[in-house]
């Protein structure tokens, strides 16, 4: 599968911190709003196929941080809460935007802003690329409410 930048891994690690995943009660299918709380992404699951809104998974074809949040959610994929939690509070929006959609400055901005020990952050957030990228389940474009 096509995996996007390991920036996504930050922001999803971000919004399972600040609190914006929420999984539906049949566990079917989870809101995920934006780090701005301008929009709020669908994500679903049938099985092992998900669908997302979100604008990776959409239109480049990826899972966005949507579906990597649910996925770490649900324990599909390794989530480490003290690790998220060092990325709580950040717009993501705001920043990709005043670093011209450079993912990685703009991490690299939070990382030596907060004094965050970027190696092994790294080393921990390429590890979950690896188990995406082994993971038996199918991407789609989703259709939902943005």
């Amino acid at each position: 599968m096509k995996t996007g930048p390991v920036e996504k891994i930050y922001e999803a690690y971000s919004a399972i911190a600040d609190g914006r995943v929420q999984i539906d009660a049949q566990n079917s299918s989870a809101s995920v709003q934006s780090s701005d709380r301008r929009k709020t992404y669908s994500v679903r699951w049938e099985g092992k196929v998900y669908y997302s809104d979100d604008n990776a998974t959409y239109w480049q074809g990826y899972a966005g941080y949507p579906v990597i949040a649910v996925l770490m959610k649900q324990g599909i994929l390794p989530l480490k809460e003290e690790t998220a939690a060092l990325f709580s509070g950040i717009n993501w929006n705001e920043l990709n935007k005043r670093f011209k959609r450079d993912y990685a400055e703009a991490a690299a901005s939070v990382m030596k802003e907060r004094g965050l020990d970027t190696e092994a952050i790294r080393r921990e957030t390429e590890a979950i690329l690896d188990s995406l990228k082994e993971l038996d389940f199918e991407l789609r474009r989703g259709k939902g409410k943005r």
